[in-house]
């Protein structure tokens, strides 16, 4: 009886450790097809991007791509998802170990350019091709860009409480108002013929925004 216990618990040991690694290679394969995905984007632009072109890059056949992926639009999607989901975590996780609203908000200016600036095709994908049309930018407004800008809401909201910005501000406005002049700064860096490094430009993004222009 000791001996077919023991089989029985090595046979689902076993089991276990084949699913673990199935789940394991599902999710490295997705994300090696996101991966290419980004770069093809990036590269051909949206409209002239192909499935095909994709797989090729990935190094899978175009139908694998469609196990995962309904479509070249759905693809699109789970770019912008999956990394407004990432910046959201890691935006929280490392607002939990800062105090004060104004670093706190020089922490999420600083992620915000860092991000981008660390990864050129996500950047292209991100300030050109989720813009390529109003269905597009409609669906990420109403996606995880809301909550991005209500992280930034959040933050500004803590600061008025602790008596650190007006009171009387709307501060979904603010909000608003800082995300586009990231958002500039992400753009302009693209498009720039200049190479320089995008994360910098936090720092003077947040003091005209903390600060002002008006000379004391």
């Amino acid at each position: 009886m000791r001996i077919h216990s023991d089989l029985r618990t090595v046979a689902r040991r076993l089991k276990t450790a084949r699913t673990i690694n199935n789940s394991r290679n599902l999710g490295d394969k997705r994300a090696a097809i996101l991966r290419a995905a980004t770069q093809v984007f990036a590269r051909n632009g949206y409209f002239n991007s192909k499935v095909a072109d994709i797989a090729a890059a990935a190094g899978v056949a175009d139908g694998t791509v469609y196990l995962y992926f309904k479509s070249k639009e759905d693809i699109l999607h789970s770019i912008f998802d999956r990394n407004m989901e990432d910046a959201i975590s890691e935006g929280r996780r490392q607002l939990a170990t800062v105090s004060g609203a104004e670093e706190k908000l020089r922490r999420i200016a600083l992620l915000h350019l860092e991000r981008l600036g660390a990864d050129r095709d996500l950047a292209i994908v991100f300030q050109v091709e989720l813009r390529g049309s109003t269905k597009f930018m409609e669906a990420f407004s109403a996606a995880g860009l809301a909550e991005y800008l209500g992280l930034i809401r959040e933050t500004f909201e803590e600061g008025q409480r602790t008596g650190v910005f007006r009171p009387e501000l709307n501060a979904k406005v603010v909000a608003k108002i800082l995300f586009g002049a990231l958002d500039e700064m992400a753009t302009n860096w693209i498009l720039s013929k200049r190479r320089y490094k995008l994360e910098p430009m936090a720092d003077q993004v947040l003091d005209i925004f903390l600060h002002g222009v008006t000379a004391k």
